[in-house]
């Protein structure tokens, strides 16, 4: 353990989001972290256990999860209200400068919001921390087509395939198998959030309708997923959405994904049936997820993850 400074820094930090969360009525919650399901999402790997217990205490193989998304949303179907959690969380393969396989997750719910507003309170949530830390920030929101447009000249919801290639011709990048969402995903990291100011907040809104994940998608022509992401500086910090509650429509999302899993040759993965059971009955909501660690790198002023980790990976 190198700093243990950021040692203060994450304790402090976690009671000013516990203070924030507490004067607007949020309620701390606690959900497990083996589950009998998996993130089926094609680009998240999750890690796999095996219970040795008991047979009658339920299926024995189990996942860590990626978020506490699905136990969450089971308490706002049975009433719970607005809730919070802060969290481990657990990825594989993602290891290095910027990601750690073992990393804390804030995700919080509000009840009766749309994206729209609830991006405004993680605005909020942000400005709050960062002056705490003696940092200032402009806010900046933007639609996904725009920011394209206005960083690159390209129309992500309109433009032809080459068109979205172009621009990452330099990086020598291997199409096989890559999809156009993966193609904008690129352009993303590679070509538009590197750019970003490091003294800035960017809230990036109304996603392409084939990113939607777990969020509603608005009609429209294109239509486009009520989805947003927040970044401060060059880094992703929250990914929020306006809460799909239509079990059907879930089911197939789920399914969905678990086909292109077979079709990259990947497992595919337990589906929550839980969840499925009750999101029917899960009031309208929005939902977001920030990380941590991404939050505490802009705090300390660093861009290695290892800075604010009492032991990285490799140490653990």
């Amino acid at each position: 353990m190198k700093h243990i400074g950021q040692l203060h820094l994450r304790a402090a930090t976690y009671g000013r989001i516990r203070s924030f969360f507490a004067a607007r009525g949020v309620l701390e919650v606690e959900t497990p972290i083996l589950s009998a399901a998996g993130n089926t999402d094609p680009n998240i790997r999750s890690f796999h256990t095996r219970f040795g217990g008991h047979v009658d205490a339920g299926s024995p193989d189990r996942w860590l999860r990626t978020s506490p998304e699905f136990p969450l949303k089971r308490l706002l179907a049975a009433g719970v209200g607005d809730c919070y959690e802060l969290g481990r969380v657990f990825r594989d393969g993602e290891a290095g400068g910027r990601h750690n396989p073992e990393f804390t997750m804030l995700e919080w719910y509000r009840v009766g919001w749309d994206e729209a507003r609830l991006a405004r309170e993680v605005v909020d949530l942000l400005e709050h921390l960062l002056v705490e830390a003696g940092r200032t920030f402009d806010v900046v929101e933007t639609t996904y087509r725009g920011l394209f447009q206005d960083a690159l000249g390209i129309d992500p919801l309109a433009d032809p395939l080459e068109r979205l290639q172009a621009p990452l011709a330099e990086f020598g990048i291997d199409p096989q198998g890559l999809e156009r969402d993966d193609w904008l995903d690129l352009l993303m990291t590679h070509r538009i959030q590197p750019a970003f100011p490091r003294d800035r907040i960017t809230v990036v809104s109304d996603y392409p309708a084939s990113q939607c994940a777990l969020a509603r998608i608005r009609p429209g022509e294109p239509p486009v997923a009520k989805r947003f992401e927040a970044y401060v500086g060059p880094y992703e910090l929250a990914n929020g959405y306006h809460e799909l509650n239509d079990t059907a429509e879930q089911r197939e999302r789920f399914e969905r994904d678990n086909a292109k899993r077979r079709a990259r040759g990947m497992p595919p993965m337990p589906i929550d049936e839980h969840l499925l059971a009750v999101l029917d009955r899960m009031p309208d909501c929005a939902g977001v997820a920030l990380g941590v660690e991404r939050l505490l790198m802009v705090l300390a002023r660093t861009d290695a993850i290892a800075d604010v980790l009492a032991f990285p990976f490799a140490e653990a």
